[in-house]
């Protein structure tokens, strides 16, 4: 069924503009099956699902307010779609098949129309089949540029990508085991920046990168350090914030979550610095070295001060005034209502939403979590009552991250997807100024489609 918001662009967002009216700046995606080398020379290379024959996809760059139209074919062997994640659009082009469109069969194609309102750093990835369909390869980044470019020297995308491969380099079987879905999911065995292994990335002394940070896992949480560095965040998910070191000196990105850094390369010529990701206890690991140019002169980085990005148009929600309501995460082994207990155990659901479960690609015949009335203010508590790290992605909307475990935030941090840590509570406030029937969901990809999703509907 497709929802209310999904008849077409007259239900658009106000800041949408008609494609008469302006150049639409044209980009066109193939989703096949490739064969790509993800380890390294003198490694086997890997069958993956990819578009236009690339892992990750290619890179996508449209501009702030100005209109984009994206074709893609499919040329797998079952249906898909595209969600553009993060993107604040029309419901009609979310990509999600049964709800906003139907699912693009093998051999046909579907266009997307949209005017991105913000600038920023955001992904594509299907909403069909996720878990395989993601996990074979399938995803890319979206980068909306600002209408003045930002002063660095290197604006540089990792699209940091995890996988589970076999000792012939060939994606292992398994999508679906219902242990690893009741637990913290699918995490893989190898990481790849850019679809690559990484050794090392070369870098200058002196100079100022702008570092966008993509985590297109399945399941795997990163917790990035930068040693002898001092990185300063200065977007979260593609929304500005206050210039300002990462807490506790790490980048914690959940999946589908993304940081953008300003990175002053201050270390000395000739040397090796190293990224570690550290997020599991006894399992860190070295990702890349950055390493010096031996002869080029050092600058001095400390002479420049941190540039902060220019706002987005996202509407404020008002706090005061704000309905609010309850949402209970649950299931999971370990879990609050147990990995089989009530509902779930009664239509195979592993974890659930305030006791609903859909699973699969969201095509369930169920009524939405929660209704909520267009262009209200809206406070959502997430309680997470499960034993697991929970990524919370909402569709269609942007949103402030207002408390954790009844403690204020002390800046402003907007995101589409939170990290809602075992047993905690995190609280998040939005504007429903988007119209439609809106996916809310973990990301970890094992958890969405075993219950832990629903429909937020805004009319």
């Amino acid at each position: 069924m497709l929802s209310a918001g999904a008849a077409g662009l007259g239900t658009a967002l106000p800041f949408h503009r008609s494609f008469a009216d302006a150049g639409i700046k044209e980009h066109r995606l193939t989703a096949r099956t490739a064969t790509v080398n993800l380890t390294g020379d003198g490694h086997p290379d890997t069958a993956v699902w990819a578009y236009d024959g690339t892992v990750p996809g290619p890179e996508l760059r449209v501009r702030q307010g100005e209109p984009v139209r994206i074709t893609v074919s499919n040329q797998l062997g079952e249906d898909t779609t595209v969600h553009w994640h993060g993107i604040r659009l029309p419901n009609a082009m979310d990509g999600v098949p049964g709800l906003t469109q139907k699912p693009i069969r093998p051999g046909e194609s579907f266009v997307y129309e949209f005017t991105p309102p913000d600038a920023g750093t955001f992904w594509y990835h299907p909403h069909a089949d996720t878990l395989q369909q993601l996990g074979r390869g399938l995803g890319g980044a979206l980068i909306v540029e600002e209408r003045e470019p930002l002063a660095v020297d290197r604006d540089l995308l990792w699209f940091i990508e995890d996988w589970r491969l076999d000792d012939e380099g060939k994606i292992a079987p398994g999508f679906g085991n219902r242990m690893e879905a009741g637990m913290s999911g699918r995490v893989g065995n190898t990481v790849t920046i850019n679809g690559r292994v990484p050794e090392t990335l070369s870098v200058k002394p002196g100079e100022r990168v702008r570092l966008r940070l993509v985590n297109g896992a399945l399941a795997r949480i990163v917790a990035l350090r930068f040693d002898g560095h001092q990185p300063v965040v200065i977007a979260y998910d593609g929304q500005p914030c206050d210039p300002h070191p990462p807490e506790d000196g790490r980048v914690v990105l959940g999946p589908a979550m993304r940081a953008d850094l300003i990175v002053e390369m201050s270390g000395k010529p000739g040397q090796s610095y190293r990224v570690i990701d550290d997020f599991y206890r006894d399992l860190a690991y070295k990702l890349v070295d950055l390493a010096y140019d031996r002869d080029t002169p050092a600058g001095d980085p400390s002479a420049r001060g941190a540039p902060k990005l220019p706002a987005n148009p996202l509407p404020e929600p008002d706090l005061a005034a704000a309905e609010r309501h309850e949402v209970a995460l649950q299931g999971g082994m370990m879990g609050g209502m147990g990995m089989m207990g009530g509902m779930m155990g009664r239509n195979g659901a592993t974890w659930a939403m305030n006791g609903m479960a859909m699973i699969g690609d969201g095509q369930a015949d169920m009524p939405p979590l929660l209704t909520l009335k267009r262009g209200q203010s809206c406070v959502l508590a997430l309680r997470n009552e499960t034993a697991w790290w929970h990524p919370m992605h909402l569709h269609g909307h942007s949103f402030r991250v207002v408390s954790r475990n009844g403690k204020a935030n002390p800046r402003r941090e907007c995101r589409d997807t939170v990290l809602v840590p075992p047993r905690e509570r995190v609280e998040i406030a939005f504007v429903t100024d988007n119209p439609g029937d809106w996916m809310f969901h973990c990301h970890v990809t094992d958890h969405q489609e075993t219950g832990m999703m629903t429909v937020i509907r805004i009319a």
